[in-house]
Order: structure tokens, then C-alpha cells, then sequence
């Protein structure tokens, strides 16, 4: 038989000499240095452990002593025995005090008529095991606390069956102003706009959100009402099993503020060069081709018949070449940069866009905004959106009908364009340039865009923009 030849250190708190001796020739049979230190009293054994100038792998107690003995001995050595696993033995077949003295904290329960050393070694072994994996799992419980409790980045944690928090950390609290009891009385969605509740109730209804992990943006609220932009990055996590959702906010509001701030002066300036284009073609080019109409009339008398079949020719080239170039101006330059209003120049673009009447078209334009004032900023770019999805819908869409609805939501002002086509998938599919441009333009004024789309029913595409 091969002998454990690892070192070890064994107190043994035994009164009774004989049993003591059983112990020692067990221990000494499996390993080749057990190390053995012998208490014969509660009182000696709690003086070797208080004075700390030796360090047991296991403590082997046994349940009679002279001064201490049954609950109250276990009681009092779990408390001076600190994280060394405590091996009871005992001449008692008590199964009851047996299984009480294990949920007290006992590492293990051998009765000595069953003893031997095989078994006596194999529990050593397991408890000094079992030790080493609870030290290991507590000082990652610790890494993990110290991770969650003291990164500079919000952090929380909340049930996914009742969105109530559960956990949270100090720079959340720090962030959001509440206190921790405040937040642990709270659910996600008292974080959230009202506009946003219904829809994320929706999309975690029904789907099984414990297997997915994703990073979003949102809208929150302080707790003084101050509205900030977080991006969360969220993954699942199950304890006990219930899902749990493990969250890092970061507060991006100062860093959209500035983008927003880039994204306005970028877009001005592509409008305003449009605005220039558009100009330059309608009063300039335009101009030219009408004095060559005026030119070419003058001329018209001195043309023999087969002249004249020329000359009308060339002025329906010319009359052509000016209406396309008075349309292109027109979508450079739409109408209300002066004094047309937002839905006249739906009508206008949407009439130029259907010009060979492939497309079914209606216009919803809700009689309410006609009394509310909407910037010339907003127009344009509410009319850019519009123009770009109508270029996708003419590029992608195959669609026979067209809708077009602009109403006066609670808060603001809601468009949407839907199609009936072939639709895509919005999970597959990756946006382009024209809807990254779509949603920019809605974030500049504080709302937002949304595409719903399904393969074979069509495309909706959403902007809500406040009003406010």
C-alpha cells in the first residue's frame, strides 16, 4: 500500500488513551507524516487553537470530552476553529444529532465501531478538499464583489421575472441619485421614459431573454427628473434557478450631446450646399435655357418646313432639360426653405418620386399640425428622412403601395413610410449609410427611429420626434 508522503497536521481532541492509539495507527497506516498534535479537554484543545503558532489541516474531535460534550463541544470548536474542517468522532448512532451536527457546520460524522484507516483517511482527504474549493469559491465571490461593488461604471443586477433590482453599486447610486434602499424598492422600468415601458414590456414578453446578451441604448431619468443617455451592455445570469440580469450603464449624454453637435454643423453644411446647387440651377442654368428658348423663337420665321421640324425638336428638348433640372433643384432645395409648408413639400416630393405612376401613394397629414409650429431645421431633415427611405423602398422594396402618415403624437410629432413589398429581416440585414443618415437626423432633435420589417410583409419605418 502506497502512503500519502505529503506533510500534514492533525489535531486530535481525544480523552480516552486507547481510542487515541486506534486513531494514531489509522492515521499512520496511510500517510507517512500525519503530524499529530492530541488535546485530552475542551479547555487545552482551545488553548492550542487560540495561541495560533500552528496551523491544522483537520481537527478530529471527539464528542465526549471531560469539560464539554454533544451540541454544546461542537457549538463552542465551530467558533475557535475558524475555516479548518472539523471531523467528529464518536461511539454514538444518533442519526438526528448526526445530521443537526453537520448543518451546524461539521465537516463530517464517523462513527468509531465503523472506523478504519482507509475511511478515516478518505474523509480527511475530501474535507481538506472541500476546504480548498470553499476558500477558492469565497475568494471569487470576493473578486466578483469587489468587481461589481467598486468599478467606476454603473452596475446592477434585477430579476428578470419581476425587473425589480436586486443589486446595485455605488456608482449607480452616485449617477442616478437615489439611495440603495430606494433602488432595491424599484423596477427597471422606473428608470424609463413612459413612452418606453409598453415597448420594452413587449420585447421582453413571450422571449426567452435569459440566453440573450446585447448592448442598447436608452433614455433614463434621474432621480431628479434629469433625463441622461446611458448604453447598457446586459448579460444573463442564473442563480438558484431564476434568471437574473447582470447590467453596466455608462453615461454617454455629454458624448452625444457632442456628436449630435458635429452630426448638426455636418448636416447644415450639406444643406446649405444643396440650398446653393439648387439656387444656381433654378435661377442660373434654368434662366440660360429660357433665353435659348427666347433666341430659338426669334429664328423660328426664317426656318423652311423641314427646319421648323427641327426647330420644335429642339424646343422640346429644351422645355425637358428644364423641368428636370427645375425637379432637381427642387429636391437640393426643397420649397420651405422659405415659406411652403411641410406638407406641401410631401406632396411635391412624393408626386416627383411616383412622376410614371408605378406606385400607389397616400399622404396622412394630420390636420392638427398644421396649427404647430415646426423649425425649418426639422423640416428639412424630416423631409431628408422621408426622401432616403423613398429611395430604399424605389432600390429594394418591389412595392406596389406607398404610405405616408404624419400625425401629432402626445408628445410630438410621429411620420412613419410603409410599404407593402418583400420586407427583410431585421436581425440579418445591416444598416447602410442611407439609415445610419435616417437615424442621426431624428437623434439630432432628441427622438428616435425605428424600423419594423418582416420577409414578405412590407417595411415600416417610424420616427418620433418631441415637440417639446
Amino acid at each position: 500500500m502506497t502512503k500519502n508522503t505529503n506533510k500534514f497536521n492533525i489535531l486530535v481532541v481525544e480523552d480516552d488513551p486507547g481510542d487515541f492509539a486506534l486513531v494514531e495507527d489509522y492515521l499512520t497506516e496511510q500517510i507517512t507524516e500525519p503530524g499529530i498534535v492530541r488535546a485530552t479537554s475542551f479547555r487545552e484543545c482551545s488553548s492550542i487553537l487560540l495561541k495560533g503558532d500552528k496551523v491544522f489541516d483537520v481537527i478530529l474531535l471527539d464528542l465526549s470530552l471531560p469539560d464539554k460534550s454533544g451540541v454544546v463541544l461542537v457549538s463552542e470548536m465551530l467558533k475557535i476553529t475558524a475555516d479548518c474542517p472539523l471531523i467528529v468522532l464518536t461511539g454514538f448512532t444518533d442519526v438526528d444529532f448526526s445530521i443537526h451536527s453537520i448543518s451546524m457546520g461539521v465537516s463530517d460524522y464517523l462513527l468509531k465501531d465503523d472506523l478504519n484507516s482507509r475511511s478515516l483517511y478518505k474523509s480527511i482527504v475530501y474535507c481538506m478538499e472541500r476546504k480548498k474549493q470553499l476558500y477558492e469559491l469565497k475568494e471569487s465571490e470576493k473578486r466578483y464583489s469587489n468587481i461589481f461593488h467598486l468599478s467606476p461604471q454603473a452596475k446592477w443586477i434585477y430579476d428578470e421575472a419581476t425587473l425589480r433590482f436586486t443589486q446595485v453599486n455605488k456608482a449607480a447610486l452616485e449617477l442616478y441619485g437615489y439611495s440603495e434602499k430606494e433602488f432595491l424598492s424599484m423596477t427597471i422600468l422606473d428608470l424609463k421614459p413612459e413612452e418606453d415601458k409598453s415597448e420594452f414590456l413587449k420585447s421582453v414578453d413571450g422571449k426567452e431573454n435569459s440566453k440573450n446578451t446585447f448592448k442598447e441604448r436608452f433614455r433614463h431619468y434621474k432621480k431628479t427628473n434629469e433625463p441622461i443617455d446611458v448604453e447598457i451592455y446586459s448579460n444573463p445570469i442564473t442563480f438558484n434557478d431564476k434568471h437574473y440580469r447582470s447590467v453596466i450603464a455608462i453615461d454617454i449624454t455629454e458624448k452625444l450631446q457632442f456628436e449630435y453637435k458635429l452630426t448638426s454643423a455636418i448636416i447644415k453644411t450639406q444643406e446649405d450646399e444643396r440650398y446653393e446647387i439648387g439656387a444656381e440651377l433654378h435661377d442660373n442654368v434654368c434662366q440660360i435655357l429660357a433665353s435659348c428658348q427666347l433666341t430659338l423663337g426669334m429664328l423660328k420665321e426664317t426656318f423652311d418646313l423641314s427646319g421648323e421640324v427641327m426647330f420644335n425638336k429642339s424646343c422640346e428638348y429644351l422645355n425637358l432639360a428644364t423641368n428636370e433640372i427645375r425637379n432637381l433643384s427642387h429636391r437640393l432645395a426643397p420649397a420651405f426653405f422659405n415659406d411652403t409648408t411641410l406638407e406641401k413639400a410631401f406632396k411635391r416630393l412624393l408626386t416627383d418620386f411616383n412622376v410614371e405612376n408605378h406606385y400607389a401613394i397616400s399622404l396622412n397629414f394630420d390636420p392638427l399640425l398644421k396649427t404647430t409650429e415646426i423649425s425649418r431645421d426639422l423640416r428639412i431633415n424630416l423631409y431628408r428622412i422621408l426622401q432616403e427611405q423613398l429611395r430604399n423602398i424605389l432600390k429594394y422594396a418591389k412595392a406596389p403601395a406607398i404610405k405616408v402618415d404624419v400625425v401629432k403624437s402626445r408628445d410630438g410629432l410621429k411620420m412613419q413610410v410603409s410599404d407593402n413589398g418583400i420586407g427583410f429581416d431585421t436581425d440579418k440585414v445591416k444598416g447602410g449609410i442611407g439609415l445610419s443618415n435616417m437615424k442621426r437626423r431624428a437623434e439630432l432633435f432628441s427622438g428616435r427611429l425605428r424600423i419594423d420589417s418582416t420577409p414578405g410583409l412590407g417595411c415600416t419605418v417610424t420616427a418620433d420626434i418631441p415637440l417639446k
